[in-house]
């Protein structure tokens, strides 16, 4: 039996106003412990072309430079996070937004220099996460909704891939609970055909995770949240599932919409 559901909704969710409205009605009828973990999606984009800050990508991902984390500290700590926080609340469900800072829950690291400087960009560290106060806050009926960022301890605040977040919440949690750990986005779950919406691979496990990978079946978009739910499952999580956000509420149940990962 699952008792906690750890879900993280993507930034493509974040930035459709319709879906990101069904997503929250279902994620607040939920029944029992949940967490909510959010991307940031372009609003961080859009607020630092305003201010005159121009965003740096290389290979998707986000150069956090000093001026770049004040504007997406403010953005997905501030504006994304309460937004979240104030439409769950109108939907009957009693959340309170967090940052890994927060009770100092996700202590991390700014990452290495290597062939590239991203910045203020955070490595948690697993070792070292405090789900004391998560546990209390779930106990007593509170749902935590986490923006993608953690600090460093010297009171550097860093800009933390939220995927990761979840995994790792969801792997420190398994502790403690029998965890599922839902990936929502755009997509109703791995797909064998990404052009064809309703090829939805139902269940993935290692055996069937090996073959599509020399099938050469997924693509490059969907590997790392593969890569993200085996590294869960292998640390504890009892299950993890891909699939829509408007089926995130039939898939905290048995009967499951997208993709389970066992």
């Amino acid at each position: 039996m699952i008792d906690l559901f750890i879900i993280k909704v993507g930034g493509n969710v974040i930035d459709n106003p319709a879906l990101l409205q069904t997503f929250l009605e279902k994620f607040a009828a939920i029944p029992g412990k949940k967490i909510l973990i959010h991307g940031g999606g372009k609003i961080a984009t859009r607020i630092g072309d305003k201010l005159g800050i121009e965003s740096k990508y290389v290979d998707g991902r986000r150069i956090t430079d000093a001026d770049t984390i004040d504007v997406v500290t403010m953005v997905y700590g501030g504006l994304v996070n309460k937004q979240l926080v104030a439409k769950l609340q109108a939907n009957g469900c009693n959340a309170i937004g967090l940052t890994g800072a927060d009770a100092n829950i996700i202590p991390a690291v700014k990452r290495p220099v290597k062939e590239i400087d991203y910045g203020f960009v955070g490595d948690i560290r697993t070792e070292i996460l405090h789900t004391g106060p998560l546990k209390a806050l779930l106990d007593t009926g509170i749902t935590p909704v986490f923006a993608p960022l953690t600090h460093d301890g010297n009171g550097q605040i860093l800009n933390t891939n939220a995927d990761t977040i979840a995994s790792s919440l969801a792997i420190a949690l398994s502790q403690h609970y029998s965890v599922r750990l839902i990936y929502c986005f755009e997509k109703k779950g791995v797909l064998r055909d990404p052009a064809d919406d309703e090829s939805v691979i139902n269940l993935i496990n290692k055996e069937i995770y090996q073959q599509l990978l020399a099938e050469k079946i997924l693509t490059d978009g969907i590997l790392p949240k593969l890569q993200n739910a085996f590294g869960a499952i292998d640390n504890g999580v009892k299950e993890v599932l891909i699939g829509h956000a408007d089926d995130v509420l039939s898939n905290t149940t048995p009967k499951v919409a997208g993709t389970l990962i066992c």
